[in-house]
């Protein structure tokens, strides 16, 4: 899918980014590989083109995703809170990357919308609800990354990609595509794939970084949630896995460790959506849900678990205990039934 930018809003940006400007570009809390690979995808960009560029997270990110050039300028919130602020406060335009509500930064949003700056919305998620002067949002598009490649080449056409922009950008739309299988991928997604991998970047290094960089802990963690957590619903052609806390610790849990598991009840014949269950460390339970065809859990998670996402890719939260929520997803399932049920749900 190509999108369509405003041409105003397009003229306007060019014409304010002709000369240097203090830019800050943000994403969303604990970002995956889209938000990541949009974000320093666009920061290498700008730094490129002489900007004075700060890339700042609201919170830690997996290592698997830090090989990026610029992950070692990039700045965490909930280390330097004060040194955040700082470049929010100076920055003369800011890029929410990846994000469509300001809750989605957590502890950060105020400092990062409380000041003077341009604010620039870039997403693929639905219902943008960012209080922002220039909103580029587009649900069809499969990743961020993808639009950020032509939301370069719409701020300057004659750009020649280079391997370390392609590099963020091709990350960002692997993993959110699964690996370029989802149905999001069109064919003029493709194109963009051939295009960055045409800059000479290693593609098979970016597989590696992101797929088999695992640690021993990760590998038996996840043996662990397929042999003893995965619980089947039969009648609902539906799977779950529960994870404590104490779980979580039993195998040196680090950011990332729990990414791709709600994938994996979806390789059963017959299962058609799968949630994840994590407790949190400050209460309540945090909620990935996963479907294939037609079944959409972006409407399960905002009608049942205060979230949103996507059609088949979605999450949410539940503030109770891990029982309380298990319970609350098996009435939210029997709410869905005749849909779970339905032939054309059921086709793939």
């Amino acid at each position: 899918m190509i999108p369509v930018f405003n041409p105003t809003h397009i003229k306007e940006l060019k014409n304010f980014l002709t000369e240097p400007r203090k830019i800050a570009i943000t994403t969303h809390y604990k970002p995956d590989g889209d938000a990541i690979g949009s974000l320093l995808g666009l920061y290498n960009f700008l730094t490129s083109q002489k900007h004075k560029v700060k890339a700042i997270v609201p919170s830690d990110y997996p290592e698997f995703i830090s090989f990026m050039k610029g992950n070692d300028k990039v700045i965490n919130y909930e280390n330097k809170p004060k040194q955040a602020e700082k470049y929010f406060r100076e920055a003369e335009i800011i890029f929410c990357l990846d994000f469509n509500e300001q809750s989605r930064v957590e502890a950060m949003q105020h400092i990062m919308m409380d000041n003077s700056a341009i604010k620039v919305v870039i997403d693929h998620h639905i219902e943008p609800q960012i209080k922002a002067d220039y909103v580029f949002s587009f649900p069809q598009s499969c990743a961020t990354c993808e639009l950020i490649y032509y939301f370069i080449y719409a701020l300057k056409s004659d750009y020649k990609m280079k391997s370390d922009v392609a590099e963020c950008l091709y990350t960002g739309i692997m993993t959110d595509t699964g690996s370029f299988r989802f149905s999001s991928m069109t064919a003029d997604t493709h194109r963009i794939v051939a295009a960055l991998m045409d800059t000479g970047m290693d593609h098979v290094k970016i597989h590696e970084s992101v797929s088999d960089t695992f640690t021993e802990d990760r590998i038996r963690f996840l043996g662990y949630c397929l042999r003893d957590k995965m619980q089947l619903i039969h009648a609902f052609h539906a799977s779950y896995i529960s994870l404590s806390l104490t779980e979580l610790d039993q195998f040196n849990h680090q950011t990332g460790d729990t990414e791709g598991i709600v994938n994996y009840p979806l390789n059963i014949k017959g299962v058609k959506m799968s949630a994840l269950f994590t407790e949190k460390e400050d209460g309540g339970v945090k909620i990935s849900f996963r479907s294939k065809g037609n079944f959409s859990v972006r409407d399960m998670a905002k009608k049942f678990f205060n979230g949103g996402g996507h059609h088949n890719a979605a999450g949410g939260r539940f503030d109770g205990s891990m029982d309380e929520c298990v319970e609350h997803f098996i009435s939210a399932l029997n709410y869905y039934k005749a849909e779970l049920m339905d032939a054309d749900t059921l086709e793939n």
